[in-house]
């Protein structure tokens, strides 16, 4: 059972791992609102590297920013946010893979096994902490931008980058969960005093196989 949880746990990591790639490098975190597309044909959406448009006739150019520090305080943190998950996400497949029970590594005990699979979960559950504040932030941005009265640049809606990224997060901690939970407590050896015998009681046993005195009937009998 513990087993079959940590294969199921491992897929959903891979799996979350390549969905946050994808999403770390879709373009379309934010697209052009549809209330603005009326006015003019052409379609612009950005995601963390670059921002591109596209014509009617099907022609996309994109162009990468050309400043790092000029750029939003939040998309510089999604960023960071982003790599850090797959970093870490990297590592946590590696050490789940170590983990894994049916993994059989020199003489690796079964309670260290444990312990290196409990590691891969956590891990993963913090990649996929990392993709989905950087997910959330970057929404909850463009949803404020939308609704801002004061705004005067273009409106953008949700891109599919975004959902790619929540769903990336939620299969990392799921996948994460299962491998912690497939991680059981092993039950203490009981204390030795519980099987030790009471000595008062042996010794009060002992006087049970003795040998009983001769009494003075018998000797009466042969005389």
């Amino acid at each position: 059972m513990e087993a079959g949880l940590q294969v199921v746990g491992l897929v959903l990591g891979i799996v979350s791992w390549c969905l946050q790639s994808s999403c770390t490098s879709s373009h379309v975190w934010k697209t052009r609102s549809q209330i603005e597309s009326v006015i003019t044909s052409q379609k612009l959406f950005e995601g963390l590297w670059m921002s591109c448009a596209a014509t009617s006739t099907g022609s996309v150019q994109c162009s990468r920013f050309k400043t790092v520090l000029g750029l939003p305080a939040h998309l510089q943190a999604c960023r960071a946010l982003m790599i850090l998950s797959l970093l870490v996400g990297l590592a946590s497949i590696v050490v789940s893979v170590l983990g894994l029970k049916c993994t059989k590594i020199s003489r690796t005990l079964e309670k260290v096994k444990d312990q290196i699979a409990l590691s891969g979960g956590l891990l993963f559950i913090l990649s996929g902490v990392f993709s989905l504040t950087a997910v959330s932030w970057y929404a909850a941005r463009v949803i404020h931008d939308f609704y801002d009265p004061l705004y005067a640049s273009v409106r953008f809606e949700l891109g599919t980058g975004l959902y790619l990224g929540w769903a990336a997060s939620s299969l990392a901690i799921l996948g994460g969960s299962l491998l912690c939970c497939s991680c059981r407590k092993t039950s203490p050896a009981p204390a030795a005093w519980r099987f030790s015998y009471n000595l008062s009681t042996t010794s009060q046993g002992q006087n049970i196989y003795r040998a009983a005195p001769a009494s003075d009937s018998s000797s009466k009998a042969y005389v």
